[in-house]
């Protein structure tokens, strides 16, 4: 099996949120996939929780840093011409927003990529998990989202 892991799951991995402990446990022992976008995605995520908790300014700077280090560990999917049009119609079908519509074609193309390996969407977003089942992605059970 493969998690595909859009922003707000991963940032759950960097950030200590409700559900974090439970992703963590869920995930051992699997090599997520996650988009190339999601990197920026989750900084800005960091950056936008230092601006509302600045005095937890090492907290921030360590969790940007465990991102970095993890990184290469991920499997990558880059965003290429065919991803961001499958994006655009994704974002037009079940209207999304832009990286919510390239995560989305991300995970499709990640299931599609991996002949006899099992793909399965991880978000907490409610309207992607939506979504993601009416393009018959799998989600996951037992996951904490």
């Amino acid at each position: 099996m493969t998690p595909y892991l859009d922003t707000s799951a991963l940032i759950k991995l960097y950030v200590d949120e409700e559900s974090s402990d439970a992703l963590w446990a869920w995930l051992e022992g699997q090599q997520p996939a996650t988009c190339r976008i999601t990197f920026a995605e989750a900084h800005a995520g960091i950056a936008r929780r230092e601006r509302e908790v600045p005095l937890a300014h090492d907290v921030w700077t360590i969790a940007r840093g465990r991102l970095r280090a993890d990184w290469p560990l991920y499997r990558i999917v880059e965003v290429t011409q065919p991803l961001v049009e499958a994006a655009a119609n994704f974002a037009d079908t079940f209207g999304l927003r832009g990286y919510d519509a390239v995560q989305l074609a991300a995970a499709h193309a990640v299931g599609h990529a991996l002949p006899g390996e099992t793909s399965v969407f991880v978000s907490f977003d409610r309207r992607l998990n939506r979504a993601a089942r009416l393009l018959g992605l799998a989600l996951p059970e037992g996951a904490p989202c």
